[in-house]
């Protein structure tokens, strides 16, 4: 029987491989500069933990989680996304109480969601998260969005653009809220069925509805920017003087709200506008998300994070002609001539590799013609090749595969050449 890959999942395969290590590496890099570090949670978690932590009223939770029941008759779903995870574990793990405040975490790994799979979009993929939890200092949101295009722009990415926006505070939402439901009430019998259910939970979520963004009244909605409070206002500045001292560029947008229930003040999305990635494309979110540690059980802590998809990083690399400087060569292909000198290459290998060397040899009892042949194919900056002959007088030939210079070495004395000439670079 033939088996397939699941749909909306993905292989990822030599060749290609080097790319998500190479950004993974980039990530982790950039988090130990800025102090964030890492966490990893369980793929899986209570199901109540993502309908209280992401929101009932989200698509994520109504539509798109992949739940099951386990043999104990627990719900359990796969991880949707990172932060109720991350909380949950800050919460359960007693984080809150650590003497270094704040926490900041970040995360790489894979989650899933039952959406139809498409371009940029699957049902298993792959985020980079951080989260920053025990501030509410306006400047630990702009370190985060700092974070966030120093990745970007150490890539090359081009055209990335910010976008910001603020929900406000409880009082704020509250005040909007009700607009809203006034706003939409009149018509919202013309509005899909999943804006008619928001308009009394989260009337908020129906202006990030894709059904309905061409209805007259999305225009139209009230903004929440005319519905901060003073301390809302006054954050919201603060966080964008903080990111003009930082010389970030920014553009503010009313409409955006985010996707899930748990934004509070700061929200962001960083966009692409790249060609041969179509028209302007979310990279990236994040934003507040003060009150959600409360909502899992923890005591009064404010927090702030994003995530990004590295899928759709990789799509807006391609589509820019950028070539991550991955190294898919070796250091050496060891080349084996006669019986003896094929017997004493295991060991010899062997060595040069515990010598901090990339190595590799013919397993299929190749000719010297096809050995030479693979030693091109995986990019080896030498060929060594070793002989019976050579192997008595305890030495081996070293062609550099570059220039095609060819010298005798004395197997003693390999490594340390092997090494130096890696330094070198030759």
């Amino acid at each position: 029987m033939k088996y397939s890959i699941p749909r909306g999942t993905q292989d990822i395969l030599p060749g290609e491989s080097e790319k998500w290590q190479y950004i993974e590496n980039k990530a982790r890099d950039l988090c130990a500069r800025y102090r964030y570090r890492e966490i990893r949670t369980p793929m899986f978690e209570q199901t109540e933990l993502f309908a209280r932590g992401v929101g009932d009223t989200t698509d994520i939770v109504q539509k798109e989680m992949y739940t099951f029941e386990d043999k104990g008759g627990r719900s359990l779903t796969l991880r949707p996304e990172g932060t109720a995870s991350t909380v949950r574990s800050f919460v359960d793990q007693k984080m809150h109480g650590w003497a270094d405040q704040p926490v900041k975490l970040f995360y790489i790994g894979p989650m899933f969601r039952y959406e139809r799979p498409q371009s940029g979009r699957m049902r298993q993929f792959v985020q980079f998260g951080v989260e920053a939890m025990g501030s509410s200092d306006p400047a630990i949101d702009a370190e985060v969005i700092g974070l966030a295009m120093d990745f970007y722009r150490e890539l090359g990415l081009k055209g990335v653009k910010l976008v910001l926006n603020s929900l406000g505070d409880q009082e704020s939402r509250e005040n909007h809220r009700n607009a809203l439901i006034s706003h939409f009430e009149p018509v919202i019998g013309e509005l899909c069925s999943d804006c008619q259910a928001r308009l009394e939970k989260n009337p908020l979520r129906i202006l990030d509805c894709k059904k309905d963004r061409d209805h007259e009244k999305m225009a139209a909605a009230p903004s929440i920017l005319d519905y901060l409070n003073e301390e809302s206002k006054a954050y919201f500045e603060t966080v964008k003087s903080y990111l003009e001292a930082m010389g970030i560029p920014y553009e503010v947008d009313p409409g955006l709200v985010r996707g899930l229930d748990y934004y509070n003040n700061t929200a962001f999305e960083i966009m692409i506008d790249g060609e041969g990635f179509g028209a302007i494309t979310t990279l990236m979110g994040g934003g507040r998300y003060n009150g959600l540690v409360e909502e899992i059980g923890g005591p009064e802590t404010p927090g702030i994070g994003f995530a990004l998809s590295i899928e759709r990083l990789l799509m807006a690399l391609e589509s820019q002609g950028i070539t991550l400087p991955v190294n898919h060569g070796i250091d050496a292909y060891m080349v084996a001539l006669g019986d003896a000198a094929k017997a004493h290459v295991p060991k010899l290998v062997h060595e040069l590799r515990s010598a901090g060397l990339s190595v590799d040899t013919d397993y299929l009892n190749r000719k010297m013609k096809g050995q030479m042949k693979a030693a091109g194919r995986l990019h080896a900056r030498y060929a060594l090749i070793l002989g019976d002959e050579e192997l008595e007088a305890g030495t081996i030939e070293v062609k550099h595969m570059e220039t095609g210079n060819q010298e005798t070495i004395q197997i003693s004395e390999l490594a340390a050449y092997l090494q130096a000439g890696s330094v070198k670079g030759v």
